[in-house]
């Protein structure tokens, strides 16, 4: 099963297993990260998914839709590794993807 590095906002950094095919939001959600909030539960209306991509990521991701772009231009927090992660599918492929949750807005 892939791993999925998740930094929350203190800096505390931790390796979760999670299922390939499911987005990163819902392995973080699903692995008790209360801090990310995904309150449109993946939907792509809101940004409380946010997340920083480990450089050494960014292009394995798939294209960025435009709603997504609009939905980020909202966060004060955003940069060029900045991303919802109700919009990145795991797969076997991001094994090792290292993400930090987003300062909250």
């Amino acid at each position: 099963m892939p791993k999925l590095i998740v930094v929350n906002r203190s800096g505390e950094e931790t390796t979760v297993e999670a299922e390939s095919g499911l987005t990163v939001m819902e392995a973080i959600r699903d692995n008790g990260f209360d801090e990310l909030l995904a309150l449109c539960g993946g939907c792509c209306s809101c940004a409380t998914c946010h997340v920083h991509v480990d450089p050494a990521f960014v292009d394995k991701l798939p294209a960025m839709s435009e709603d997504e772009d609009d939905l980020l231009d909202s966060s004060d927090d955003r940069d060029t590794t900045s991303r919802l992660s109700c919009q990145i599918p795991f797969t076997d492929n991001l094994d090792g993807l290292k993400v930090t949750i987003a300062k909250e807005d």
